[in-house]
């Protein structure tokens, strides 16, 4: 069952004694705990318990939670950093007593609601623990959404703020966001006030008000030297300079971009479909889509050429031979 499956199952009052969430994914987790504090105490907190199990020992938290609420039915506690589900433990200076929890496990009173949180991305799903969590526990996977998974849950968040969106405006979102869902909540947010009601968000629309990462600003980068426009290439820069990304990182990032095409255009010569490509390098979709619209545009010895002045430009800079900033604007120069 899906954790938005879960969080409707507390909508409508099915609410369970003990929750396992466990996973990265932070949009999840506060989803889920604005959720039993809604429903469970109605939104007084009150009877609301916060406990870090880094600081605090499960048995002191399962203690608290046999205790009968002062006010009101029922009391909902939170405990988060469960590291003992993790391979690798993290260091405390007491012993959590896990003989306790899977007691406490297998018969939970009815007055609590308890909630432990493993922010992890892995689990020891050996261990005992963890096992007795998956079967007596309510578990709720709170890991990032896949790749594969991400179209679903934008069009499942625009349909929420009953917004549409066009294709090529969808990928620009995958290519931006679709990893963090808090993010792109956020995003799709921003974009809902700008299109309004029954609105449809363009590729344009997205371009304009997407925030962009350094490695999506990279590819506007070099469309800015395929285009020849020195003035365009300088102007992305200082807007990187702002952002305080170092120049050595940007060299990193207009590699990997040169190096993608180049990758795409020997592929491509040997016959291979999109979807052959992307699987073979392993890359985002979009990327790959973007990389293959530019590789017509540019020979082999050309892309060679961008790649070995990056790779000089690098050198100078980590060796001190050139002042960063000024290396840089060089380079675009050279290469537009």
């Amino acid at each position: 069952m899906s954790t938005i499956d879960q969080i409707n199952k507390i909508k409508i009052r099915q609410v369970s004694p003990v929750y396992f969430a466990f996973g990265t994914e932070t949009y999840f987790i506060e989803k889920l705990k604005a959720q039993l504090i809604k429903t469970v105490l109605e939104g007084d907190k009150t009877n609301l318990i916060l406990y870090d199990l880094e600081e605090t020992s499960i048995q002191e938290v399962l203690a608290d939670a046999e205790t009968f609420p002062f006010f009101g039915d029922r009391k909902l506690i939170f405990a988060s950093n469960a590291s003992f589900v993790k391979t690798k433990p993290d260091k405390t200076p007491f012993e959590h007593d896990l003989a306790y929890l899977q007691e406490y496990l297998q018969n939970p009173p009815e007055y609590s609601i308890l909630l432990i949180i493993a922010p992890y991305e892995k689990l020891d799903e050996r261990k005992k623990v963890t096992k007795q969590f998956k079967k007596l526990a309510t578990p709720v996977d709170c890991q990032s959404v896949k790749e594969k998974d991400a179209k679903t849950w934008i069009q499942t968040l625009m349909k929420s703020y009953e917004i549409d969106i066009e294709p090529e405006a969808m990928e620009i979102l995958e290519a931006e966001v679709s990893n963090n869902i808090q993010l792109l909540q956020s995003e799709i947010e921003k974009l809902a006030l700008f299109v309004g009601a029954n609105g449809v968000v363009t590729k344009e629309v997205a371009q304009q008000l997407v925030s962009h990462t350094p490695t999506t600003t990279s590819l506007a980068l070099v469309d800015a030297v395929m285009k020849g426009s020195i003035q365009e290439a300088i102007q992305i820069y200082q807007d990187l300079e702002k952002m305080n990304e170092d120049p050595i990182a940007m060299i990193g990032l207009l590699a990997y971009q040169f190096r993608m095409i180049l990758r795409v255009k020997q592929l491509k010569k040997k016959g291979y479909s999109q979807f052959q490509i992307q699987k073979n390098i392993g890359a985002h979709p979009y990327v790959i889509k973007v990389a293959m619209a530019r590789e017509a545009k540019l020979s082999e010895e050309r892309l060679s050429y961008i790649i070995c002045q990056l790779a000089e430009t690098d050198a100078k800079m980590k060796q001190g031979l050139m002042e960063k900033g000024l290396a840089f604007e060089l380079l675009l120069m050279d290469l537009v």
